[in-house]
């Protein structure tokens, strides 16, 4: 990967850094050398995901929540002191709560809202001038419940995943003349904490090795941000090889 590495002295933020596929996408573009800005909601896991990448490249973390859209204001204050652009966004943080339409709960509603919806949208709002500059890249990380919510007790996640692959495309179709990249990626089931707690939600035994595995997303990642410039990944959908559920 070395040999064709377009990423090195690259600027990123990574969102959900603190684990799973958003720590494995850090290490990932770490290795390449790309500086990285990465936000979490765990002091201390985000501080271990930096010490980790910060062995192969320099990392600034924000412990952020990023429901607070106020909350951005250091980020983007570093982030414009720094280095005025930005080449790559990866939003990669969310929640999830299942749940029975006659049942779920309205306030898990809002949270589905808040974290998978309103934040990637404001916080993308936020960067446009620094990725315009850069003619830099956008990464959705998505479920494939944002494409087919066929499945009881998904609807509010899945809602709000549906309305993601509407921003994420809707972005493409505006940012792209001005030179900017939009990809989403559509996950099946990824051995992930919060995957694990949702295998708890619905009293199944969680098996990590069955599923996806948040390197193997990294991995897609990577090598689609280093396309040349001339081509363009608009949708990647992947599932676990072996199906369990």
């Amino acid at each position: 990967m070395e040999e064709c590495n377009h990423l090195r002295g690259r600027i990123a933020i990574v969102t959900g850094a603190s684990s799973g596929i958003g720590r494995a996408i850090t290490l990932a573009l770490s290795r390449l050398g790309v500086q990285l800005y990465i936000v979490g909601r765990d002091p201390t896991k985000l501080t271990e995901t930096t010490a980790a990448a910060r062995r192969f490249s320099r990392v600034n973390e924000f412990q952020i929540d990023l429901t607070v859209e106020q909350s951005l204001q250091p980020l983007l204050q570093q982030l414009q002191r720094d280095a005025g652009g930005l080449d790559i966004l990866i939003h990669s943080a969310g929640v999830v709560h299942l749940g029975p339409m006659e049942r779920a709960q309205i306030e898990d509603f809002d949270l589905h809202y808040a974290t998978n919806l309103r934040a990637p949208y404001f916080v993308t709002q936020h960067l446009l001038p620094f990725l315009i500059k850069a003619h830099g890249q956008v990464v959705f990380i998505n479920s494939s419940l944002g494409l087919a919510a066929k499945r009881p007790g998904v609807g509010q996640y899945a809602a709000t995943k549906h309305a993601l692959k509407a921003i994420a495309d809707s972005a493409r179709e505006e940012l792209n003349p001005k030179g900017v990249r939009v990809l989403s990626i559509y996950l099946g089931r990824t051995a992930t904490p919060m995957q694990e707690e949702l295998y708890r939600q619905e009293g199944r035994r969680y098996d990590p090795e069955a599923l996806l595995q948040p390197d193997d997303v990294a991995s897609v990642v990577v090598h689609a941000l280093q396309l040349p410039a001339t081509a363009e990944v608009t949708d990647i959908s992947m599932r676990p090889m072996l199906k369990s559920y």
